[in-house]
């Protein structure tokens, strides 16, 4: 099983930045596909981003392209997300998790390996 630990969140302003950190424990951090989520009051919990054990592969949702970067530091066993250029409307709880797929793509997101963390809050003031 994978245990993970989101760090990071915090209240920042439109147009602010944020780095979201995810450390893991459990299984080697280098094997594994990496992906962040987000769940805002009321929504389904969606999948934003995505990364697999060598980077070569990364995914993003149409609403964070251009503006978040994820990324992973093997040897440090952590997973990063960079927010850039925040809007409201990124206001939510982001998770980190392991998943199953090596590419990325499809229904990534639905495919996980171990637990959700408890997560770390976002909040974005206009």
């Amino acid at each position: 099983q994978v245990q993970v630990v989101e760090s990071g969140g915090g209240l920042v302003q439109v147009g602010g930045s944020l780095r979201l950190s995810c450390t893991t424990s459990g299984l080697t951090f280098d094997v594994l596909n990496m992906g962040w989520f987000r769940q805002a009051p009321g929504k389904e919990r969606e999948g934003i981003s995505c990364i697999n054990w060598s980077g070569s592969k990364i995914y993003y949702a149409d609403s964070v392209k251009g503006r978040f970067t994820i990324s992973r530091e093997n040897a440090q066993n952590t997973l990063y997300l960079q927010m850039n250029s925040l809007k409201p409307e990124d206001t939510a709880m982001y998770y980190c998790a392991a998943v199953q797929s090596p590419y990325c793509s499809g229904s990534w997101y639905d495919d996980l390996i171990g637990d959700w963390g408890q997560g770390t809050q976002v909040t974005v003031s206009s």
